[in-house]
């Protein structure tokens, strides 16, 4: 009897207590869940009611200071299903009509994309557009007087960034032949810079604009013995290109005056037909990784032959003033424009690039072996030390694509 006794007081013991947990435990929850609620509030929109064709306005703040605390915030208005049946008296309607005005006016904020906040509103008007318009470039910068095509353009170097700037502006007077044709210019800093910047004209005819900006990061040091090389370049609907004129400014006396709009006449490119003595065609490539330079020496035209005794080229590789190998193809004898397809490879490391140059001589040679042979015409690719125009650009496109060959047509020189 007496455990029966010490087993039910044991039992209601245990309930009574687990019957005050599950009390505090509830009440706990519930105050968690009233306390969340009561972060949430509705907030009241504080706009004036507007006419319905009023002007835009653009919210302004005017000392609304929220704490770094709170995060204003507005809840979504809620959605009464259709079915439940709703009492509406005359003030619940006025409050409508007042939240429908306040509803459109927003919506009006909202379309005019105001950047501005929260408190008072104030009708600021339309943006008018006359005030910002673009002053044509051609009225900016007028070329001078003349009928030679030049190239508009500023050079600023920055030495806080060690940032050479080059600001292209416009062409003017571009012959009539290249009025269709889309223009480019390519950039370099010579003599180290190998890899051309480009840039395109936005637009065609006699008086193309660019406004791009170039720059090239080098020390005011290398600046100062740099000279810009300014390519002006034609191409047509197909891909062909042609050379309109170059520029080239030696950057040492032009550092002065920074930003300095400049005005430049392009020294125009020579073209393969008008050659005197002839043309001869190339193909050059480069691999970094062997090391090679191949050359191939496909065909010429328009040779003054002197004899019928055939012609041949002989293809030297120098390094400044030292000859380090040079070839010679056979002879192709009795044709003005013969076709040698002529290949050769010479070694060389890629420090040498800037320093090495080709030489190619189109030889005729003479009936007594005695004697050396005639020379008909000279032509030298290499880097900005050794060569100009089509010359320099055919070896600077060898150099940048790697490995591919770059085929071009040359006039021949005389031998200094």
């Amino acid at each position: 009897m007496t455990d029966q006794v010490l087993l039910l007081a044991v039992g209601l013991s245990v309930g009574l207590l687990l019957l005050v947990l599950l009390l505090i435990l509830t009440m706990c929850c519930l105050r968690m869940k009233k306390n969340k609620q009561g972060q949430y509030q509705e907030l009241v929109s504080t706009v004036p009611s507007l006419p319905a064709h009023s002007a835009p306005v653009i919210p302004v703040s005017q000392g609304f200071c929220a704490r770094s605390d709170e995060i204003p915030f507005s809840l979504p208005p809620r959605s009464i299903p259709q079915n439940a049946p709703v009492l509406r008296d005359v003030e619940s309607q006025e409050k409508e009509n007042e939240d429908e005005i306040k509803a459109d006016a927003q919506r009006d904020v909202l379309a005019h994309r105001g950047s501005l906040s929260v408190r008072s509103w104030y009708p600021v008007g339309s943006v008018l557009t006359g005030l910002y318009s673009v002053t044509p470039l051609n009225e900016v910068v007028a070329p001078p007087l003349g009928l030679a095509t030049r190239l508009c353009f500023s050079v600023e170097y920055r030495h806080s960034s060690e940032q050479l700037v080059v600001s292209l502006l416009r062409l003017s007077n571009l012959l009539p032949r290249f009025h269709s044709n889309v223009t480019l210019v390519e950039l370099r800093l010579l003599p180290d810079d190998r890899r051309p910047r480009q840039a395109k004209a936005r637009g065609t005819g006699p008086d193309p604009e660019f406004n791009d900006c170039m720059i090239f990061q080098a020390r005011a040091l290398c600046v100062l013995r740099s000279t810009l090389s300014v390519c002006v370049l034609s191409v047509e609907k197909d891909g062909k290109r042609h050379a309109v004129g170059r520029v080239l400014l030696p950057l040492e006396g032009e550092l002065g005056q920074a930003g300095r709009v400049l005005w430049r006449d392009l020294d125009p490119e020579e073209e393969m037909q008008c050659s005197e003595l002839g043309d001869v065609q190339i193909s050059l490539s480069y691999s970094s990784s062997l090391q090679r330079l191949s050359v191939v020496v496909l065909g010429a035209q328009g040779l003054q032959l002197l004899t019928d005794a055939g012609v041949c080229v002989q293809v030297s590789l120098q390094i400044h003033t030292q000859k380090v190998k040079t070839k010679r193809s056979c002879v192709v004898k009795g044709e003005r424009d013969p076709i040698f397809n002529y290949r050769m490879a010479f070694k060389l490391r890629p420090q040498h690039l800037d320093d090495a140059y080709l030489r190619f001589e189109l030889q005729q040679p003479n009936d007594s072996r005695s004697e050396p042979p005639a020379l008909l015409g000279v032509l030298v690719l290499g880097p900005f030390m050794y060569a100009r125009g089509l010359q320099l650009q055919h070896w600077m496109d060898m150099i940048n694509k790697a490995q591919e060959p770059v085929k071009m047509w040359h006039r021949l020189g005389r031998a200094i």
